[in-house]
């Protein structure tokens, strides 16, 4: 029996071997989950680079050699909530209109 012993060895290390490359995280059958990642991968990155593009965009502007007026009085607005005292605030509640016979309504609550 052992002179057997070395080649069974050898043969279950072929067979192991040979379903990892079919079946394995790396092997033929699992490339259609590769390419789906991928193609997952190149859809974040281009989502992300738009991003960063838009970023840099609005940073440019932000800088005080090429400094936007209208884009930092509306960052100004929007995080601190600055207003022009001249402003006229107009408030906007989520009502629906009441049907009056003649005449429409809001509804106030």
């Amino acid at each position: 029996m052992k002179p057997y012993t070395l080649s069974a060895c050898l043969l279950l290390m072929v067979v192991y071997l040979g379903v990892q490359a079919l079946t394995g995280e790396r092997g033929l059958l699992s490339g259609g989950e590769r390419d789906a990642l991928l193609d997952a991968r190149e859809t974040q990155l281009s989502r992300i680079v738009a991003e960063r593009n838009d970023l840099e965009v609005r940073v440019r502007y932000l800088r005080s050699d090429s400094l936007s007026r209208d884009l930092l009085e509306e960052r100004a607005r929007a995080v601190i909530g600055f207003a022009d005292p001249r402003d006229y605030v107009i408030a906007i509640a989520d009502t629906a209109p009441v049907m009056v016979p003649g005449r429409t309504t809001a509804r106030t609550s």
